[in-house]
């Protein structure tokens, strides 16, 4: 079994993952993490040395690696992965099961806000543009991210009770 997490950035991918994987028994990859263990640099040096197409190229290269490898685990992927290269047709004709972790724009801009110095794509954004920026970007992604097998509405939700309900929708 794989599980393919998906959402905007600050959703919980990587936080509700890890959780996941440790009750399922399963090994717990993050996509940017594996890129920048295996390209030896950080994804934002990455961005700005060889450019986003680059990264973009290699995302998709890595995310088809760790698809169609026989390991079970659960996979958290970049906020923007299901969006290039074909990715989310990718995801849904393997033998993965994807969750979109959905979240409203209010609880998305209060998280980014929490850890803006973390996060280049909005790092440099005056805090009333984060908005603008969110639901902008939302609007754009959303598409890609309803394709997933099941949607999570997360609001207001424990990461224990969100990890309960992705186990609920996979059995």
């Amino acid at each position: 079994m794989k599980i393919v997490l998906l959402g905007y950035m600050a959703s919980g991918k990587s936080t509700i993952g890890k959780q996941l994987a440790k009750k399922l028994y399963l090994n717990f990859i993050d996509l940017d993490d594996y890129i920048e263990e295996k390209e030896k640099m950080s994804i934002s040096t990455i961005f700005k040395e060889k450019g986003e197409i680059y990264f973009r190229r290699i995302e998709h290269i890595y995310l088809k690696e760790i698809l169609n490898s026989d390991e079970k685990l659960v996979l958290s992927l970049g906020g923007g992965t299901p969006c290039y290269a074909n990715n989310m047709d990718f995801i849904n004709t393997t033998n993965a099961i994807s969750v979109y972790l959905k979240t409203t724009i209010k609880t998305l801009v209060e998280r980014l806000l929490k850890e803006k110095s973390k996060r280049p794509l909005v790092a440099s954004l005056d805090n009333e543009k984060i908005t603008e920026f969110v639901a902008k970007h939302l609007f754009e992604r959303g598409y890609f991210y309803e394709q997933a097998n099941f949607t999570l509405p997360i609001d207001n939700k424990t990461i224990n009770k969100i990890v309960t309900e992705i186990r609920i929708l996979l059995h």
